[in-house]
């Protein structure tokens, strides 16, 4: 019998009532556990003894849960409360019925769908130490702060100087997250199961405005220039401020996230459009 950790949205009610249902009701192991997205850090001994982790939340919940299971390589069903559901499994109402499937193995079992991450450490300017690393599903954004000011950034390729954007903000991203912030400025969408990275500035003024996808092995460092202070957002949930002349470097992280998947890799392009709200048309 599987050991299985419920990560659950506490903004959520009825993403707890789920939760416990799922604990009280599916005949798990005793040392199964129920916990808040919000405050994993508790959570780090029970991942050696943790061999399947359920998300009750969207996908929010997963990008925090990652970076608990990400580490120990403890693979993830999600199962959606949210409005888009990239990179949740299941839906509430067939949830119930579904999950045996994921914990037991069923029928030959699902397959794992493996993405990669990403990890941001920062620099201090003046040589006084470093921040991090910090590990992202998503992607990591060099960003303004309250004042509305774009910043300046001198960006850095693998060592050679790439060019200084001045632009509302800076995103490098995963393929997993090139549905997400990316997208929405105009990046491209990468299949899932890619380890190349985008780099894609948001509203440039000055600099590269196209997007860059690069291969897994990429370095980059964004260096904070100009006058404007600005902030590091990690996955959408830990921001970190950054003064002038910090030195974001940014890589593939050597955790990588893990789902369980019922269906083929072919299954995202065909939810592609409904998930983003587009029809097709003839359905």
């Amino acid at each position: 019998m599987k050991n299985v950790g419920i990560i659950y949205n506490a903004r959520v009610p009825e993403a707890l009532d789920l939760g416990t249902a799922i604990l009280n009701d599916l005949n798990l192991s005793q040392e199964s556990w129920l916990a808040p997205a919000e405050n994993l850090g508790s959570l780090t001994p029970k991942a050696e003894n943790t061999d399947l982790v359920i998300t009750v939340g969207g996908d929010g919940t997963i990008l925090r849960a990652v970076n608990f299971t990400g580490p120990a390589g403890i693979p993830v069903v999600g199962i959606n409360m949210g409005r888009l559901g990239f990179m949740t499994e299941l839906q509430v109402d067939e949830a119930m019925a579904r999950l045996p499937y994921y914990i037991n193995g069923g029928n030959g079992g699902p397959r794992t769908d493996e993405r990669s991450m990403l990890q941001a450490t920062v620099f201090k300017a003046n040589g006084k130490g470093s921040e991090g690393p910090y590990h992202a599903l998503n992607d990591v954004v060099l960003t303004r702060g309250a004042v509305s000011r774009v910043v300046t950034v001198a960006g850095v390729i693998d060592g050679a100087p790439l060019t200084t954007f001045r632009a509302d903000g800076v995103i490098m991203s995963t393929a997993t997250g090139s549905t997400s912030y990316n997208l929405a400025v105009g990046g491209p969408i990468l299949d899932p199961e890619s380890d190349a990275l985008v780099l894609k500035t948001v509203a440039a003024h000055m600099g590269l405005s196209a997007a860059l996808v690069l291969r897994s092995t990429s370095e980059v460092n964004l260096t904070l220039e100009g006058y404007q202070p600005a902030i590091l957002s990690v996955d959408g949930y830990v921001d970190y401020p950054l003064d002038l002349g910090d030195r974001v470097q940014l890589k593939q992280s050597p955790h990588k996230a893990r789902f369980l998947r019922s269906h083929p890799p072919s299954y995202f392009f065909g939810t592609l459009t409904r998930r983003l709200g587009f029809s097709i048309r003839g359905q």
